[in-house]
This record gives structure tokens, C-alpha cells and sequence, in this order.
């Protein structure tokens, strides 16, 4: 008779999952849109009374030259003005100082409008 002798299994070893923690994204506070009351608003030389940087980008994109021209030239910026002074986004302000047109200044304001939650 054969003698069998049993042989040992080697243990199965499962392997253990860790489970990490997706890491959450850092939240930036989001700046909220700062609206002017009717004694700071913006009195365009058209007519138009601009209360932010949402009624600016919107006057700004159907904004004739010739009314354009009476708030910027060379020596002046009335609009970066009000941004800075009123609005309080001195960014903002320093991006529609170098502008030439109404429809850069529009997209300037845009692209700054895009840090708000609007």
C-alpha cells in the first residue's frame, strides 16, 4: 500500500483593496458681482445707467464710437475708472485701461466677468 503523505497547500493570500479617498478639489471663494446703487451707477453720455460689469459688457458690445470715444481717449478712461473706483475690481479696471475700442473693452469685461458668480 502506498503510503500517501499529504502535502501541504500553500495558503491563499488574499490581497486587501485600500480604499483611498478621492481628494476633494480646493474651492475658491467665489467673488460675488458687486452692483452699484443709483448715486454710483455709470451715466453713459446715450442715456444708458450701468449698475455692473454685466450691464457694462452689455452696453459695450452695441456701444457706438462716437459714444465710446466721449468716455475713453488717450488721457482718460471713464469706465476703468468706475470699475476701479465703484466696483472695487481694480483688475478689471487695469485690463479695460489699454483698450481702444468698444468691442475690446466688451470682451475685457467678459473675460473678467468669468471670476464671478453671475
Amino acid at each position: 500500500m502506498l503510503n500517501k503523505t499529504p502535502v501541504a497547500k500553500k495558503p491563499v493570500v488574499k490581497k486587501a483593496v485600500v480604499k483611498v479617498a478621492a481628494k476633494k478639489p480646493v474651492s475658491k471663494a467665489v467673488p460675488s458681482l458687486v452692483y452699484a446703487n443709483d448715486s454710483q451707477s455709470f451715466w453713459v453720455s446715450d442715456g444708458q445707467i450701468l449698475n455692473s460689469l454685466v450691464a457694462l459688457e452689455a452696453a459695450l458690445t452695441s456701444m457706438d464710437k462716437e459714444v465710446f470715444s466721449h468716455h475713453v481717449s488717450k488721457d482718460k478712461n471713464d469706465f476703468a475708472g468706475w470699475v476701479d473706483a465703484v466696483l472695487k475690481d481694480g483688475e478689471c479696471a487695469k485690463s479695460l485701461k489699454g483698450v481702444k475700442t468698444a468691442k475690446t473693452a466688451a470682451l475685457a469685461v467678459k473675460k473678467c466677468l468669468k471670476k464671478y458668480q453671475v
